[in-house]
């Protein structure tokens, strides 16, 4: 559904009056297109003194096809990101370094750039040095909320040992393919290490993957099938017999296959794998989007409609999961990708039933993470904000409004940022991002 105040503010009586009475002007973002550069303008990169991942930065961001520079430009060029490596932190006196090098620069970011930091996992290193390092999250939080212009910030925590595992997410957080990821904290290596494949063809990293997409027909799932057939691989739809057509036009599109399967029944999970393992010889790309709405307050909420929501969004996934790893249809350096929700995180009224099941997403990639690393494999969920659905569209109006305006961004996302983050955690080269939950909801004002 189009997000009819954002176009007005686009109109010339828009331009005039919105400025006029202080409203809200929420930016066209920039998202990812072929033929456009990761950036609009270089990317400063500093750090502070001992820091370990300066020299790989600029490596990695070079081979991105972005310009990076060390020394301030002049004059009134922008730039399209900051960059700053704080692993050198080991102190909270030494938090100052962040200070100086974002305070005499951070006026000259640019349209829709990218403010990042990097720092080490405060879990893995104790005393002072953990104290600093946590410390960098609530800096970075704040500062998404003080950007202006579509800009964003990341903080990403990269393991000792993990600097070349980190390309994939640096790519990710510095391109326009993280429209709508906002102020997250990211975790690179937390649970190892694992060797990472040397991708030849950045546009085409699944090239010769399988995905299995559940709920594929159509809004988000049509979106991630599209996004992950882009970028190589082929792609089994899934849906319920029912949304049998329009499951077909999207498979069709992308040159896919198509699964009438309702995954709630018994014997599902057995002709799932079944179905992947003699027709692919098995999957590499597992994403559990298949979900449903039942909402009520709990004083009228039908028992039917509780278990119908956590038996599709979470049970199912469940018995899913356990049958492909078991049977070792999930392949190795395999990746399985939930959707959860800000609602898991924060809650919402007449949501019970729902939140439970997506906190239940968040439950399962936390127990699964060190067992999928076990397995040479991963688990990370997406948990989406205000995204623009067929589902939101039904919403009431000033409900709708206060869930698109709420946010750092202020505005809706798009089923395509959903989706380009699922095909990062997709990547063979995002083999150490394990365990995480990140929210795509341009930093909405909501839960953490």
């Amino acid at each position: 559904m189009a997000d009819r105040y954002q176009q007005f503010t686009r109109t010339p009586i828009g331009k005039f009056l919105v400025p006029k009475l202080g409203l809200p002007s929420p930016p066209v973002l920039r998202r990812y297109r072929p033929d456009r550069p990761p950036l609009d303008g270089p990317a400063l990169l500093g750090a502070a003194p001992g820091g370990r991942l300066e020299k790989t930065v600029q490596t990695q961001l070079t081979a991105a096809g972005i310009t990076v520079t060390t020394e301030p430009v002049g004059g009134d060029r922008r730039y399209g990101a900051l960059v700053f490596d704080a692993t050198g932190i080991t102190d909270p006196a030494r938090l100052r370094e962040v200070y100086l090098f974002f305070h005499p620069v951070i006026r000259k970011i640019g349209y829709c750039g990218r403010i990042i930091v990097l720092g080490t996992p405060p879990e893995l290193v104790d005393g002072r040095e953990r104290i600093a390092q946590r410390a960098l999250e609530g800096f970075v939080r704040s500062v998404g909320k003080e950007l202006k212009r579509g800009a964003t910030a990341q903080l990403v925590y990269v393991a000792t040992g993990a600097e070349e595992a980190a390309e994939s997410t640096l790519r990710f957080v510095a391109s326009a393919k993280s429209a709508f990821v906002d102020a997250q904290v990211i975790r690179v290596g937390v649970t190892g290490t694992p060797a990472v494949p040397a991708i030849g063809n950045w546009d085409k990293p699944l090239e010769h993957k399988v995905a299995l997409v559940t709920g594929a027909s159509r809004g988000i799932g049509a979106s991630i099938a599209e996004v992950l057939a882009r970028d190589g691989a082929h792609v089994v739809g899934l849906d319920i017999p029912a949304q049998g057509g329009e499951l077909s036009e999207v498979v069709n599109r992308i040159g896919g296959s198509a699964v009438q399967l309702d995954i709630t029944t018994a014997d599902a999970p057995d002709k799932l794998a079944a179905y992947l393992a003699e027709r692919h010889g098995g999957v590499d790309v597992v994403v559990h989007n298949a979900g449903i709405t039942r909402d009520k307050t709990l004083g009228n909420l039908g028992e039917g409609a509780w278990d119908a929501v956590l038996t599709v969004n979470l049970s199912a996934q469940l018995a899913v999961n356990e049958k492909l790893l078991a049977g070792k249809v999930l392949r190795r350096n395999g990746r399985i990708i939930g959707v959860s929700s800000i609602a898991g995180i924060a809650g919402n009224v007449g949501q019970t039933n729902y939140a439970t099941s997506k906190a239940g997403v968040i439950g399962m990639v936390a127990d699964g993470a060190p067992k999928l690393a076990e397995y040479g494999a991963t688990i990370n969920a997406v948990a989406p904000g205000f995204i623009e659905t067929q589902m939101t569209a039904a919403v009431p109006l000033v409900i709708r409004e206060a869930g698109r305006r709420l946010s750092s961004l202020g505005q809706g996302g798009l089923p395509v940022d959903v989706a380009e983050t699922i095909a990062w955690y997709a990547n063979p080269a995002s083999a150490a991002v394990n365990g995480n939950v990140v929210r795509v909801c341009g930093q909405a004002l909501l839960g953490a």
